[in-house]
């Protein structure tokens, strides 16, 4: 599942017209966009929760932990800046004492981020990161492996390759971590060395890489015979929901469209919701709720609605990429094609802590237009299909009268 590292900005409340968040829950920094949950499998991207907007002091007042409608815990708000104010009185960790009760609460998507991590989120929308260029997974055996490598990259330039395992990273083992402190091992300033121990079919690597800046496009398009038009959505960054949109525009008369979702993480809901606004002409795209405020969000007007769609997912496609997947789904202008999604449907907020480092705590979950929660269960494709999903794309598109 291809991943990208991706962070979220404080949200901002609707009414005020700036963005909601699918806030990513990876480290920050690094060169790999990894979740922070446990899961049988590989795990790609950082997936995310929606990170709503809210008027209110997002650290004032109490709130007592409460399950959502789907199981999912919060932490208290007040409890974390509580423990933190009085970690930091008494000269310690703020941050850590934060993350302690995150922990004890059972949010699983809940996480802490100091004053730097927290400042680098509007690089990474823009798709822009520091690190090596590796994105990384965990395996059943609790064993941390390597599923991506950035093209030009410094892990491309010094031979690393998907498939060699990490053992350690500047001298701290990794096997058995969560992906995300992996990731925040990985974390640096531009220029600087990280010494990287791996293996490959038994035989010890040793690596020093120096992190750089690093960048990838968040939307690539490509033309296949037959009039089809295939757009690749690698993550919704800032400036990838208008990009769908021109590449809608820009496709022949009579053409057919697969959106490709396949391990996409999510990123900012109003690029989402641009993306799905091309192919839908207004209406619902989702409802959320912010501790039982229902909330919704809506397609802008005239979208493409006439030329067949397919979207093709897997279980790397997360948060946002679901959000539209089931959008266009439950609207019944896509098939959607591929495997079960990963499942990823909460809504985060963020709650400021007196030593400056911020708190991502879960508050709500959002929905399908037709009222499918997504967390825990993800979307069914309509057709499932594995390696051949492209393939079945197209027979899904020759029936709908798209090629020769």
């Amino acid at each position: 599942m291809p991943g990208l590292p991706a962070f979220c900005l404080r949200p901002r409340d609707l009414r005020r017209g700036a963005a909601l968040t699918l806030a990513f829950i990876a480290a920050v920094g690094a060169a790999a966009g990894t979740g922070c949950w446990d899961r049988a499998g590989a795990v790609g991207a950082a997936g995310a929760g929606l990170a709503a907007a809210g008027t209110q002091n997002p650290a004032a007042g109490p709130e007592t932990p409460r399950e959502t409608g789907t199981g999912t815990a919060t932490a208290d708000r007040e409890a974390v800046a509580r423990a933190a104010a009085e970690a930091a009185a008494e000269g310690k960790s703020g941050k850590k004492a934060a993350e302690e009760v995150v922990s004890r609460s059972g949010d699983r998507w809940g996480m802490v981020y100091d004053q730097g991590e927290y400042a680098a989120f509007t690089d990474d929308l823009d798709g822009r990161w520091t690190g090596v260029g590796l994105w990384i997974e965990s395996r059943r055996d609790d064993r941390i492996a390597v599923e991506k490598v950035q093209p030009g990259s410094p892990a491309d330039r010094s031979g690393l390759r998907a498939g060699d395992r990490l053992l350690s990273v500047d001298g701290h083992a990794v096997t058995g971590l969560r992906v995300c402190d992996v990731v925040a091992l990985l974390r640096g300033g531009a220029g600087t060395p990280v010494v990287l121990h791996l293996t490959r079919d038994g035989a010890d690597l040793t690596e020093t890489l120096r992190r750089e800046q690093l960048h990838t496009e968040p939307v690539t398009v490509r033309e296949l015979p037959g009039g089809i038009t295939v757009i690749k959505v690698a993550s919704f960054s800032r400036g990838s929901g208008e990009q769908v949109r021109a590449a809608v525009r820009a496709a022949k008369p009579g053409a057919g469209f697969m959106l490709d979702l396949r391990g996409n993480p999510g990123g900012l809901v109003t690029e989402a919701v641009t993306a799905a606004s091309a192919f839908l002409d207004g209406g619902l795209v989702a409802t959320y709720d912010v501790r039982g405020a229902q909330r919704a969000l809506y397609a802008s007007p005239g979208g493409d609605t006439a030329r067949p769609l397919v979207t093709l997912v897997d279980g790397g496609t997360m948060s946002a990429a679901e959000l539209v997947t089931g959008a266009l789904q439950d609207r019944g202008r896509a098939v959607a094609v591929g495997s079960r999604t990963f499942g990823k449907g909460s809504v985060q907020m963020p709650t400021p802590l007196p030593d400056g480092s911020v708190a991502e705590l879960t508050v709500g979950t959002y929905r399908t237009p037709a009222g499918r929660s997504l967390d825990g269960s993800g979307i069914t494709p309509d057709l499932t299909a594995g390696e051949g999903a492209e393939e079945r794309a197209r027979t899904v598109l020759g029936g709908l009268g798209v090629g020769p």
